[in-house]
């Protein structure tokens, strides 16, 4: 009987809906949708609950810098302006110490450069060597010209070069055009950083307009006035 009770279909019991009556309301509340709801709630009461404990047994006497440091504005506290944080020499000093980094970062990219083209011989259709011919007069010099043609010349490149060779060898020429991108932005950023450096020295100074400029350029160019070292 219990095999013939489980092989018949069975009715889906399903939670009500809600009346029609109500429909203004939205769906009816689940219960999942209580569980959620009162999850959520518990957990707030407890956030208050340990705030309050906190506020209650807080120590009167503790101070920390912030209480200086900070203003309440409509009962929020917002911290002070660090714009005049540092003094002119000390924000000197940091773009100082800003640019040795930029150029040890030059320095080093150069070095890689150096090294990847050493390692990388640029022999693509290039002649294995060159044997020079002495002609007595123009007409000797085009035959020679004529019988020694470029065509004749063998090249230092196999063609059955394997493929992973290749590969490595594009992916090395690849990788050396990415870093004299790299150089030629390090030493753009490094110039700009020397630039605001300078601007921010003593002395007079103005920027040239686009026709007091000799070599045209989209940078701004300054002219400092000479002065008299003692």
């Amino acid at each position: 009987m219990s095999s013939l009770r489980n092989a018949l279909p069975s009715r889906a019991h399903k939670e009500r809906s809600q009346p029609s009556a109500r429909k203004k309301f939205g769906l009816l509340e689940k219960h999942k949708d209580y569980v959620q709801r009162a999850k959520a709630f518990h957990k707030k009461e407890d956030t208050l609950r340990k705030l309050r404990e906190k506020a209650a047994n807080r120590n009167e006497d503790e101070f920390y810098f912030k209480m200086v440091r900070t203003k309440t504005v409509d009962g929020v506290h917002r911290p002070e302006s660090e714009a005049n944080k540092y003094t002119q020499e000390e924000l000197m000093l940091m773009k100082t110490q800003d640019m040795g980094y930029i150029l040890q970062k030059v320095q080093s990219e150069r070095k890689k450069i150096e090294r990847l083209t050493a390692s990388l011989h640029s022999i693509d259709n290039q002649p294995a060597n060159k044997h020079v011919f002495f002609a007595e007069d123009r007409e000797e010099a085009k035959e020679l010209q004529s019988r020694y043609s470029k065509s004749e010349i063998p090249l230092t490149i196999d063609i059955n070069i394997p493929a992973h060779i290749k590969r490595k060898t594009d992916q090395s020429y690849k990788e050396l055009e990415a870093r004299k991108d790299r150089l030629r932005q390090l030493e753009k950023i490094y110039t700009d950083m020397a630039m605001k450096k300078e601007l921010q020295k003593n002395g007079r100074k103005r920027k040239l307009t686009e026709d007091e400029i000799v070599c045209p350029t989209s940078e701004p160019v300054y002219k400092w006035r000479a002065e008299r070292k003692r």
